[in-house]
C-alpha cells in the first residue's frame, strides 16, 4: 500500500522533514508513506487563483485509482483509534491513498471535488509544515494501534 501526501509548500525548515521521516521510517515497508510538494501559487493574481494552480499541482500526484482525501476543517473528523479502521479498511482494499494539503488559503474547489473524502484533523487550524508531522505521526500511531503495539496508551 502506498500513502502519498501531496502538501503545498516547500523548503521548510529542517525539523519538518526530520520529523517526517522519523515516523515514515517507523512505518513497515508494506505501508509506504511518501510526501510530494508543490510550490505555493503566486498570490500577485490573488488568492483564489493561487489555490485554484496549487489545487491543479496537488491533483497531478494522485494515481488513478487513488482513495483520496482532502484535509478540510469542515471534514469528517476521526479519533485515532477510528483512523485505525480507516488505515486496515485502506491496507485490506485500496492499494493508494492520497491526501491533499492545501496551502495557506486553503484547497481548491477541484481538490474538494475529487476527494472520495473530506478529513478534519481537528477543528483547531495548524501551520502547515505542523500538519505534515501530525499525519505522519497520526499513521504511524493508527498502525501501532493495529498492531497491539504499547505506542498509543488510551
Amino acid at each position: 500500500m502506498q500513502i502519498t501526501v501531496a502538501a503545498v509548500g516547500t523548503r521548510l525548515e529542517s525539523w519538518v522533514y526530520d520529523a517526517f521521516d522519523t515516523y515514515k521510517a517507523r512505518l513497515p515497508r508494506h505501508l509506504g508513506l511518501e510526501l510530494e510538494e508543490v510550490p505555493l501559487g503566486r498570490r500577485a493574481a490573488g488568492a483564489s487563483a493561487a489555490v485554484e494552480e496549487e489545487g491543479e499541482r496537488l491533483l497531478r500526484h494522485v494515481r488513478p485509482g487513488a482513495l483520496t482525501l482532502a484535509l478540510d476543517e469542515r471534514g469528517q473528523q476521526w479519533s485515532s483509534a477510528e483512523l485505525a479502521g480507516q488505515l486496515r479498511n485502506w491496507l485490506e482494499q485500496q492499494p493508494r491513498v492520497a491526501i491533499l494539503v492545501g496551502g495557506p488559503d486553503g484547497l481548491s474547489a477541484a481538490c474538494r471535488e475529487r476527494a472520495d473524502r473530506i478529513w478534519s484533523l481537528s477543528r483547531l487550524t495548524f501551520p502547515h509544515a505542523v500538519v505534515r508531522v501530525l499525519l505522519a505521526e497520526q499513521l504511524y500511531r493508527a498502525w501501532t494501534i493495529l498492531q497491539g503495539h504499547p505506542y498509543h496508551r488510551a
